[in-house]
């Protein structure tokens, strides 16, 4: 493959993680987050449990990227809370300096009913923005290929134009394999008036069985060729890799290539596949 022309400015990147449990966990993220650091991110983002029950695992992570030197956005899910929680932690957030928040709906813990006071994630920016006016640059979620809860594909993308009217900055997009799926919805945003930035999520492809299990609950469609090549090596870990870092490197390049105003990793908390997808972008310094 060629190598694509990076502008690091027009084009950054950032890396997602998820809060560790032990303080072995803990060490060994903050080696994958200094090895990632080579990139020059433009921040990292952490996960958040469904219900808030990672909220001080993604607290304690923040923390640590930001003692560390590093901008840190927390992810902030509102189903199941109420205005005064939340309030609480944005109080949180903005005593602790942190200026960037990833904005989700997020999912109920399994056996709870009460969605509490917010039944949308526009109604969480809305929120944000009005208790703390421009303090967050606010993230929000895209669905090129539809949520899996979705109604249909135009009532998807009308409650995300809702999330951006209500004050979103940019969003991030569920991961995808059909690079038209992120063009085309592109080209909805772009008629339904939208400018802010959409950027691509980037999933590195090392283990086929997690990466179907993840992308039936998220609605991620893996292209038939893909799934049956993956299939077809089995327990060949590096024959699944190898065609992975070609599969996603090349994505990666196509996307740059067509203006993509950045790119955001999945690191699913590792450092190998994402340094070698960017080092195939040559991103790394």
């Amino acid at each position: 493959m060629t190598t694509q022309k990076y502008n690091k400015q027009a084009q950054p990147i950032s890396f997602e993680f998820f809060p560790t449990k032990t303080a072995e966990g803990a060490k060994k993220l903050a080696l994958v987050r200094d090895r990632l650091s080579v990139l020059d991110p433009l921040y990292y983002s952490v996960t958040y449990g469904a219900g808030g029950s990672t909220q001080e695992g993604t607290l304690n992570t923040v923390k640590s990227i930001m003692d560390a030197g590093f901008s840190a956005a927390p992810h902030l899910s509102c189903i199941g809370s109420t205005r005064d929680g939340i309030k609480a932690i944005l109080d949180i957030f903005m005593a602790r300096k942190i200026n960037r928040i990833v904005a989700l709906r997020g999912d109920l813990p399994s056996g709870h009913r009460d969605v509490g006071e917010f039944r949308y994630a526009n109604e969480l920016v809305e929120f944000i923005r009005h208790e703390t006016g421009d303090h967050f640059h606010i993230e929000v979620a895209a669905y090129p290929e539809v949520h899996p809860q979705a109604k249909n594909a135009q009532t998807d993308l009308q409650h995300f134009i809702d999330k951006m009217n209500a004050g979103a900055d940019s969003a991030i997009t569920q991961y995808f394999f059909n690079i038209d799926a992120y063009l085309y919805f592109l080209d909805s945003c772009h008629k339904a008036g939208l400018d802010k930035p959409i950027v691509p999520g980037i999933m590195p492809i090392t283990n086929y069985s997690r990466l179907a299990g993840f992308s039936d609950m998220c609605g991620a469609e893996i292209p038939r060729w893909l799934s049956r090549r993956l299939e077809s090596y089995g327990d060949d870990i590096d024959s699944i890799k190898a065609l992975g870092l070609e599969v996603i490197s090349r994505l990666s390049e196509q996307l740059l290539a067509a203006g993509a105003p950045g790119l955001h990793f999945y690191t699913l908390n590792q450092s190998q596949s994402t340094l070698a997808i960017c080092q195939n972008l040559t991103l790394a310094k």
